[in-house]
């Protein structure tokens, strides 16, 4: 399915947000892994001092300084409550068309 969706599109899957997380430093035991990251609309965007960064695909809000026990869920809602994301009360991949292209247009005035 990934390859059939337009590229600005793909960051809905949570398996293409998942790969982004190459080298995160939390996996096994931890409760930020890039599995539960990427659940919760992270992608991973690493800097030479920030290898921990990290942006909300939708609401493009960055947070850094995890730590191992920080659920990713939480932490979204406490720095950004307003993310629409957020509030999805089904995988975006189970939306109808119409559905589908009304969150993407809040994505996209989150951009701007």
């Amino acid at each position: 399915a990934a390859g059939r969706l337009l590229e600005e599109w793909q960051l809905y899957l949570v398996s293409t947000r998942a790969a982004t997380f190459r080298n995160w430093p939390f996996t096994e035991g931890c409760a930020c892994t890039p599995e539960r990251m990427a659940a919760a609309g992270f992608v991973h965007c690493p800097s030479e001092n920030g290898p921990d960064v990290v942006q909300c695909f939708f609401c493009f809000k960055e947070l850094e300084g995890w730590e191992p026990d920080d659920d990713p869920l939480e932490e979204h809602k406490k720095h950004s409550a307003g993310c629409a994301f957020l509030s999805l009360r089904k995988d975006p991949t189970d939306l109808s068309l119409q559905e589908f292209l009304k969150l993407d247009k809040g994505r996209k005035k989150n951009a701007i």
